[in-house]
């Protein structure tokens, strides 16, 4: 009869035996297929971040060439200004040639949608400086290059362009100060730009009667101007004129 005991109890504990190597090797054979599962999910997922990267990267390096190829194009020993700008994702290349007061001014847009646009053009002055911002608050940036004229008196001007929804590119009338009755008393030149905020400010020193061209005397007139949208295209218009003295 004990033997009889003892043969059962060793039953029952080789059951038990025997379930419990049953049970640790499903756990290792599921911990080791959720390990194999994580594994091939993070290969697809480095994979296709790989190929992503590698498009954007292949995108980025044709734009860089593109640009670059354009620019060594020109001819290298008579470039005379040259500078690129770049807010929201649109991008202008500005570069000068020429030797005098005539100037080949040549702009190459990058990032429009469709085809980008170049522009060549003929300028009787020199370029002094080129800035860009989103003056009308669209979404798009406006670009304006300052210029000044030949001689004593070196009058500014200012060539602008806009750009149409980020499809296109447009100029900006720019009044001068000459025409304008409420301003010109006491222009003579030597004025400088600057985009102050979302305004464009220009600043020259007066003129009193009887200064010679290279020493005026007068106060400093700062004109603000706001972009506007015109009948034929935008343009600016005087918001603020003022005046301080120089010291």
């Amino acid at each position: 009869m004990l033997l009889e005991e003892k043969t059962k109890t060793f039953y029952i504990y080789s059951l038990v035996y025997t379930y419990l190597k049953n049970y640790n090797e499903y756990i290792h054979l599921m911990s080791t297929l959720k390990n194999g599962i994580l594994v091939a999910v993070i290969s697809i997922l480095f994979i296709g971040c790989k190929n992503k990267t590698e498009s954007i990267n292949s995108q980025t390096e044709s734009i860089e060439l593109k640009e670059q190829t354009e620019f060594l194009s020109l001819p290298q020993d008579s470039i005379i200004f040259h500078k690129k700008l770049v807010l929201q994702n649109i991008s202008f290349e500005i570069s000068a040639t020429g030797m005098g007061s005539l100037q080949n001014l040549s702009i190459q847009t990058y990032g429009l949608e469709g085809n980008d646009q170049k522009i060549d053009i003929e300028i009787d002055g020199t370029i002094v400086n080129a800035e860009i911002e989103d003056l009308n608050s669209d979404g798009y940036p406006e670009l304006l290059i300052y210029t000044v004229s030949a001689g004593s008196g070196s009058y500014g001007d200012i060539i602008g362009y806009s750009v149409n929804n980020g499809k296109s590119i447009s100029s900006i009338y720019f009044p001068e100060v000459s025409e304008n009755p409420k301003v010109n008393i006491g222009y003579m030149g030597h004025d400088s730009f600057a985009i102050v905020a979302t305004n464009l400010v220009q600043r020259f020193q007066l003129y009193n009667e009887g200064d010679s061209n290279a020493q005026p005397t007068g106060n400093i007139r700062q004109i603000q101007y706001k972009l506007v949208d015109g009948e034929a295209s935008r343009k600016f218009v005087v918001d603020r004129v003022l005046e301080y003295p120089k010291n």
